[in-house]
């Protein structure tokens, strides 16, 4: 028997895209807003003892709310397995408290979602490319956190667009351990931009580790914001003599107009991002190469 799927209202756009590429059967829910804001939702489709998916990002609070109230009334209606397909974490960035009484919203995020009662063979938890490893054990109770991994789209990425001569970059120092590891597979060198704080959050470069001189270099970052580090790292770069530069993100957030910005730079040929964030729904601009996360999630689910 094929399992149900169901989505939060952001997701649509990316659960259709499962159900297209996977064998799954269509969980019908009927959704609408009262006059005071308050979401109304009921399950049309019976699903006692069957094996639920449920697709929806943590994208803001309004949709991390509806995925908790959904997740745990399919358990109460009877499913008999639930998996949870969480394509972007939101707040993954606030993962520790750097200064006194901040709070750790990573972590009180993953606690919510280890609230959703347990189904009758337990609750899976799928989360693509954490900013933070270290998130995956937040999660608490009965539910199985597993980190997914997108490398195989960002290697097909990198080697579709970087030629025979390219280096994979990062922004920076923190994020040079991955960015290594992509580039071991890839069989090409890493580099990574070296900064030295000046005051409060203001750095500067102080070297590149790599010679990117007459090169193409790949940017690849997990989380794309707005945009403005990419730029200045790509600025980098390009002034330390690369040939031609394309950027790889897996969670395209692009708030603030972070696409045109990008653009608009004149530093960046291609802008390559998955369709994790439902920010990346309706991109239609052929400087972004939008790839789906909809085969990697059939394969887990599988």
């Amino acid at each position: 028997m094929k399992k149900i799927l169901f989505h939060i209202s952001d997701y649509q756009y990316l659960a259709e895209k499962v159900l297209a590429t996977g064998s799954f059967e269509k969980g019908e829910l009927e959704v609408s807003s009262f006059s005071d804001g308050e979401r109304y939702q009921r399950i049309l489709t019976d699903i006692d003892g069957r094996d639920i998916v449920l697709i929806g990002g943590t994208v803001s609070d309004g949709a991390t709310l509806e995925l908790f109230d959904l997740a745990s009334s399919l358990v109460s209606y009877g499913a008999n397995s639930l998996t949870l397909v969480v394509p972007y974490f939101g707040y993954s960035t606030m993962e520790r408290a750097v200064l006194p009484g901040e709070i750790v919203t990573a972590k009180t995020r993953a606690r919510l979602l280890s609230a959703i009662p347990r189904s009758n063979k337990g609750n899976k938890l799928l989360l693509f490319d954490l900013h933070s490893e270290g998130i995956q054990y937040y999660f608490e109770h009965d539910i199985y956190p597993v980190h997914v991994y997108c490398k195989d789209i960002v290697l097909q990425a990198a080697l579709q667009y970087g030629g025979d001569n390219f280096v994979m970059a990062s922004t920076d120092a923190g994020r040079a351990k991955w960015v290594e590891s992509l580039a071991n597979d890839l069989g090409v060198n890493a580099a990574f931009i070296l900064k030295r704080r000046l005051k409060g959050d203001h750095t500067e470069v102080s070297a590149i580790n790599a010679d990117v001189s007459g090169k193409t270099v790949i940017i690849y970052d997990d989380m794309i914001r707005s945009g403005g580090s990419i730029v200045n790292a790509a600025q980098t770069y390009k002034n330390a003599g690369a040939a031609a530069i394309y950027v790889i993100t897996t969670h395209g957030l692009f708030v603030n107009d972070g696409i045109r910005k990008l653009k608009e730079s004149g530093l960046i040929k291609k802008l390559i991002c998955t369709d994790s964030h439902v920010h990346t729904a309706n991109i239609q601009d052929d400087f972004v190469d939008v790839r789906s996360l909809a085969g990697l999630i059939c394969a887990e689910i599988s």
